[in-house]
């Protein structure tokens, strides 16, 4: 047996316990949680055979009483003793997605973020349209390329049309951009055609990682409309590899900004699910943003009961994510198309003036969130590099 050491002020604490899929060289991929720089096999840990499994899948199926159990299992076995054989160092062992994504759909829940694009593309009507404040606006992308953090992001190509353009071309992206996003996975789901209520969040979402929904702002510009995303996003969406468990994020929990007009009845929550949590967005190694959630419009669990009102039914592994975060002041848009104003205000990295994405560029996205007794809890960090377009 052996003790694991927390150093002091670690975001990886007992307050958080994230779960993840790591291998150690020459062994399976298997869940696991994070304590401080350790990483235990819960397989071996505490000997069950759901956590000897290439997802968390197997496990979040089996729902809110059986996380909260495992939850006051680990903390125990973690404040003591654990197995010398399940423990691992965080930089010895290979991290990897920490779920089969069932399903994927991304929102636009920051007023700040809408209202700004509004107003960088229909400059003359109002920066918001009419339904934005009365749903959680979203769309549907593509579950198959939700990659981990560190999986490089190939260039997409496709047609773009710049306005001046007679006609359009195909090629590779030239204004590839970043968002800055809070995603939710589902741990276990709901029968078709019953939705799930706001107030039942949590007994249905299994934690909160970090996402960078990665966009090609040409390709998306002249396919948008009418119906919406779709080339533009599908290409890449980065996930960080630890799933911070909603139960860690209880002393994050604010409200959420006035909503007004009021919602309609099923989109209104008794205990507002509003959550604290601070993200920083580092372009080659510089903190160009720092993207607050507090200020997001809609909550996870209004996006939640939207997705679901019309019966739509959800899956363990499904993925829903908020959009782009963004706060009221400059440093704090949570994409380059923002924070450059249309690449017409480029912003200084290294040094360099920058507008969008160019190949080899590295963005790493990283958040905490408070805890009990004025710890932080960690989300790790979502990162990718732009590779050249692949022909």
């Amino acid at each position: 047996m052996t003790t694991i050491p927390i150093p002091e002020g670690s975001p990886f604490g007992l307050a958080n316990l994230p779960y993840g899929v790591f291998s150690s060289p020459g062994g399976a991929p298997r869940v696991g949680v994070r304590a401080g720089d350790s990483v235990v096999d819960l397989a071996r840990a505490l000997g069950d055979e759901v956590f000897a499994r290439p997802s968390l899948n197997a496990f979040m199926a089996q729902g809110h009483e059986r996380w909260a159990e495992v939850r006051s299992r680990v903390t125990e076995m973690v404040s003591g003793e654990v197995p010398g054989d399940a423990v691992f160092a965080v930089d010895a062992v290979t991290l990897h997605l920490p779920f089969e994504v069932a399903d994927y759909v991304d929102f636009y829940a920051s007023e700040h973020h809408a209202s700004n694009l509004g107003r960088l593309f229909r400059p003359d009507a109002e920066p918001l349209m009419p339904n934005w404040k009365h749903l959680p606006v979203g769309y549907h992308g593509r579950a198959g390329t939700v990659v981990v953090s560190g999986t490089g992001i190939v260039r997409p190509r496709g047609q773009r049309k710049a306005p001046a353009d007679a006609a359009p071309t195909f090629g590779e992206c030239r204004r590839l951009d970043i968002e800055a996003e809070l995603g939710f996975v589902v741990g276990t789901g709901s029968l078709l055609g019953t939705p799930i209520g706001c107030d039942d969040f949590a007994r249905h979402v299994f934690g909160a990682v970090l996402v960078n929904d990665w966009s090609a702002r040409d390709i998306q510009a002249w396919e948008y409309v009418p119906l919406g995303p779709f080339l533009g996003k599908s290409f890449a969406t980065s996930v960080s590899p630890w799933v911070v468990p909603l139960a860690a994020l209880e002393h994050a929990r604010v409200p959420t900004p006035p909503q007004d007009p009021e919602p309609l009845p099923y989109l209104r929550e008794s205990a507002p699910w509003g959550l604290d949590v601070d993200l920083a967005v580092e372009w080659n190694g510089e903190v160009v943003s720092r993207p607050p959630y507090r200020e997001m419009y809609w909550s996870p669990a209004q996006m939640l009961a939207h997705l679901t009102v019309n019966g739509a039914s959800a899956r363990t592994g499904d993925l829903y994510a908020s959009g782009t975060i963004s706060g009221p002041a400059r440093e704090q848009r949570g994409a380059f198309i923002e924070l450059t104003w249309g690449g017409k205000e480029p912003v200084k990295v290294n040094g360099e003036e920058r507008t969008f994405l160019e190949d080899g560029d590295e963005v790493v996205i990283s958040a905490t969130a408070p805890g009990p007794d004025g710890a932080r809890i960690g989300f790790g960090d979502v990162r990718g590099r732009v590779l050249p377009a692949a022909h």
